[in-house]
């Protein structure tokens, strides 16, 4: 993109500058709602792409592969791994979950924002690798009542596994601390007018509009 194009917008002529784009991390216990919330920006914005992770968990009924997460094998992650092929990866619920480096440094030099639907670990690997270009929102369930409810209304996995992640929750929750953002998913018309509401401000922050000095420039000339 040049430094300063126009788009329009609602019949009118908006300036649009050159900018870097935003890492917007969603992170939760299971079952708070990240799932959901990334599903609906990457819905109703055209401007974020969804950071596919790699995972060796086994699929979900509902899951595609190559559009929810890439399942591979132990040997192939910890090749990748191996080979600084990731981004950030973390154990979590005894599987192995990672992001693909190339795609996302290609993406966010190019201006498009990529969206992260990853636990508490892998963010915190995310702001070491790359500080200046993470947004992190945590999001919190209105209780653990409701977090054991909304596990067993999705009815994908099995009592046992439930159970597992209930009771690595509070681990989860105490790491609020880390992130930028908190959410209490108690609406979820609330919660996705938070999270939209925080990328567009995180949109134009003047660090990331890289198109800026070259159009004030043009201003001042």
């Amino acid at each position: 993109m040049p430094a300063a194009e126009t788009s329009a917008s609602n019949g009118r002529q908006r300036t649009e500058i050159a900018r870097r784009g935003v890492m917007l991390v969603l992170s939760s216990p299971s079952g708070a709602g990240k799932g959901t919330l990334s599903r609906l920006v990457l819905d109703t914005d055209r401007g974020i792409d969804l950071s596919v992770s790699v995972t060796t968990r086994q699929r979900r009924p509902s899951e595609v592969n190559g559009v929810h997460y890439h399942f591979i094998s132990i040997p192939e992650f910890e090749s990748l791994r191996d080979r600084n092929g990731l981004l950030e990866w973390a154990e979590v619920h005894g599987n192995y979950y990672g992001t693909p480096l190339a795609p996302v440094e290609r993406a966010i030099a190019a201006g498009r924002d990529v969206l992260f639907d990853i636990d508490w670990q892998g963010a915190a690997q995310l702001i070491d690798r790359m500080p200046d270009d993470v947004v992190t929102v945590f999001i919190l369930p209105p209780s653990m009542t409701e977090l054991r409810q909304r596990l067993q209304r999705r009815a994908e996995d099995a009592t046992d596994v439930i159970e597992k992640r209930l009771k690595n929750s509070p681990r989860e929750i105490s790491e609020w601390k880390r992130f930028d953002y908190v959410i209490v998913n108690d609406d979820l018309d609330g919660a996705f007018a938070d999270v939209t509401a925080i990328l567009r401000a995180e949109r134009l922050k003047r660090a990331r509009r890289t198109g800026i000095p070259a159009f004030v420039e043009t201003l001042l000339g």
